[in-house]
């Protein structure tokens, strides 16, 4: 099933941008939150990195692995919630979460949720259309 046209590599995207949009968000709300935290430092997570690592090639990978549980060989999450501190603060201030640059993150973050959202409605109208007409 994994070289489905149906359920294939456009979906494993979707879902993927999905995943890491809710990550990003809980950090960027979470910078939010400690904006008043004396000595916090902000984090954020790269999307296009973040995405491009987890549908990343990886060689095959040879261990067998008898539970879902077990770590990869790599030692490396796809999905790790190790966000970057953002260089734009002083951290040595009290202000140290600038609340526009979160506020726009958030927006941007907003924006990309919803247009995957959208691209994974229209992925599945297409498949509902495409099995309503074959039965006719």
């Amino acid at each position: 099933m994994t070289d489905s046209r149906i359920f294939g590599r456009p979906l494993k995207v979707i879902a993927n941008s999905l995943d890491i949009s809710a990550r990003r968000h809980n950090l960027i709300s979470g910078n939010i939150a400690n904006m008043d935290t004396i000595g916090y430092e902000p984090s954020d997570l790269d999307f296009g990195k973040t995405l491009q690592r987890a549908m990343g090639d990886q060689a095959p990978d040879y261990l067998d692995k008898t539970n879902p549980r077990h770590l990869s060989p790599s030692g490396e999450d796809a999905f790790s919630m190790n966000g970057s501190n953002s260089e734009d603060v002083d951290i040595y201030h009290l202000d140290s979460v600038n609340i526009d640059t979160e506020m726009m993150n958030l927006m941007e973050n907003n924006i990309k949720y919803r247009t995957t959202a959208e691209l994974l409605l229209r992925k599945m109208t297409m498949l509902n259309y495409s099995i309503d007409e074959g039965g006719k």
